[in-house]
């Protein structure tokens, strides 16, 4: 062929039907649905609402939070297994294997966004939130015999599905005040230390003794005193991330841009998700890029961008 002939280019009707058969699939929504999104809000090629999708490990700007993720996707079965038998025990238990399957990350450089899945004391925190859960919603712990069943499987999934109302109710503990929280781990603690179990009765003490260390008062590097409280933060993006496991949504760290005004266009990361009592989050709170506070958003309300999971899944 010579080079004057004419090259064939794709013509934009077609380019356009691909475009949204693509992300019809991606959304899990009809073809005239995603029509009409790509159309209403100009989504770009591999974006899509996030109300569809579903991301866990964001590609952030972490090599070495990224390397830990991978890492772990390459797990012997064995090593699967033991990890799926100590995440079966509660509380504990499922609090280790929480912090090693989220470990922290950093916010991309300008962002405004610093650690995430960060705090020193995080699993102390949801073994304390698990305890809280058993004590005041006992009906909602699995068998622990159904859980050691699973636990063989060595599917990390199973045991979210097993674990998912306990799994939520602690994720709910967070959207209080810290000080309310405080007291309601203290006497869930306080009752768990008269446990006709042995086990129950000695984590509990182990785990009050924790407690009391994290709220007491420490000298800065100035001199005066503060406290260090509870790693709030970093315990809720680790279990907003394992919730849309099996929901769906998107974890803290994914970046998104925003449609309404007067933010239109501007893009974002997401710092955390709004639960309701089942199903994905209803809502994201997020962080402008080089802003000094967050915000609120629907799911309607952000574009997450394009190639955000670190592991396709």
């Amino acid at each position: 062929m010579s080079d004057s002939t004419p090259r064939r280019t794709p013509a934009p009707g077609r380019a356009r039907k691909r475009a949204i058969r693509e992300h019809a699939a991606r959304a899990g929504v009809a073809y005239s649905e995603a029509a009409r999104q790509l159309e209403s809000v100009g989504l770009r090629p591999g974006e899509t609402l996030s109300r569809y999708g579903r991301t866990i490990y964001p590609i952030g700007f972490d090599p070495h939070r990224q390397l830990l993720v991978e890492r772990r996707e390459r797990r012997s079965f064995a090593e699967r297994v033991s990890d799926s038998r100590r995440a079966a025990i509660l509380p504990h238990g499922r609090a280790r294997h929480l912090v090693e399957r989220f470990p922290p990350s950093r916010g991309r450089t300008g962002s405004g966004v610093g650690s995430l899945y960060h705090g020193e004391g995080r699993e102390e925190l949801l073994a304390m939130l698990y305890i809280v859960v058993v004590a005041e919603s006992p009906g909602l712990l699995p068998e622990v015999g159904d859980l050691a069943w699973i636990a063989e499987l060595a599917e990390d999934t199973a045991l979210d599905t097993a674990c998912a109302d306990i799994d939520r109710e602690a994720r709910r503990l967070l959207d209080q005040e810290p000080t309310a929280l405080w007291s309601r781990i203290q006497r869930a603690l306080a009752t768990a230390e008269r446990s006709v179990d042995g086990q129950v009765r000695q984590e509990a003490i182990r785990q009050t003794a924790l407690l009391g260390t994290m709220m007491t008062p420490r000298l800065g590097h100035a001199g005066e005193p503060y406290v260090g409280g509870l790693p709030v933060a970093g315990a809720r993006q680790i279990l907003d991330a394992l919730l849309i496991v099996a929901d769906d949504g998107h974890a803290p760290g994914t970046r998104v841009r925003l449609l309404p005004p007067p933010h239109h266009g501007e893009s974002a990361t997401i710092i955390g998700a709004r639960w309701g009592r089942s199903g994905p989050p209803v809502g994201y709170l997020v962080w402008l890029d080089g802003a000094t506070a967050s915000l609120s958003a629907g799911p309607d309300d952000l574009i997450v961008l394009a190639d955000q999971e670190t592991i396709p899944r």
